[in-house]
């Protein structure tokens, strides 16, 4: 011990494994981000409910996966009569109508809704839309959607992952998230991408096109 009060050998031993740690130090696998802001799901039949008999969905902007974000929009309602205007919707249409919101989204409706990946419903939140020319209610359809990373096979085998294998990400930014159980989703028709909603980025300061890595 020196006369300063301080133990030099211990304080250099914690010097000497800071170093080593960051020599061993590595990036991970980049990602660009995808932020998801709240949207819909419809069948055909409720599309025609909403829009009018005959109604087709018309295309604004294509997706991955063959999905595309739709000319049209609705009004979300909660059970307490709270709405959210204007929320886009996706295409083509599904088996089964959903909604996807954040957790800011839901306590603006003033409805508890669980954390599901997108098409698990059973049990979900239920839900009224309103379309120009009708309306629907769902005793259940309504989700926050589980952050995932979409990856083709090549980029799966690149990091020797599988469709449904759940990794850590890190976002090297001020904020150094760490976002744990991220699903996998492989498929030819996907672009690389993790998609995260606007609660998880405004919280995590990461925007759309941001990178993140695979850990």
């Amino acid at each position: 011990m020196s006369t300063t009060g301080i133990d030099v050998e211990s304080l250099t031993r914690m010097i000497i494994s800071c170093i080593k740690e960051q020599e061993g130090h590595t990036t991970g696998f980049p990602v660009p981000v995808g932020v998801s802001n709240r949207h819909i799901h419809l069948t055909e039949k409720d599309v025609e409910t909403l829009f009018g008999p005959g109604h087709k969905l018309t295309k604004k902007k294509d997706l991955m996966g063959g999905q595309f974000a739709a000319e049209e929009c609705c009004t979300i309602v909660g059970l307490k009569l709270r709405a959210i205007e204007n929320v886009r919707v996706l295409g083509p249409t599904r088996s089964k109508t959903q909604v996807e919101i954040s957790l800011t989204d839901a306590r603006k409706l003033g409805i508890t809704v669980p954390v599901r990946e997108s098409g698990d419903v059973q049990g979900s939140a239920p839900i009224a839309i309103v379309g120009p020319k009708g309306a629907i209610y769902l005793n259940e359809g309504c989700i926050i959607a589980a952050r995932h990373i979409h990856m083709s096979p090549e980029d799966a085998a690149k990091c020797n992952l599988k469709d449904g294998d759940y990794v850590r990400v890190r976002a090297e930014n001020d904020r150094g998230t760490v976002f744990e159980h991220v699903k996998i989703r492989v498929d030819k028709s996907f672009t690389l991408e993790m998609h995260i909603d606007t609660d998880e980025a405004n919280a995590s300061t990461i925007k759309q096109g941001d990178l993140v890595y695979i850990i």
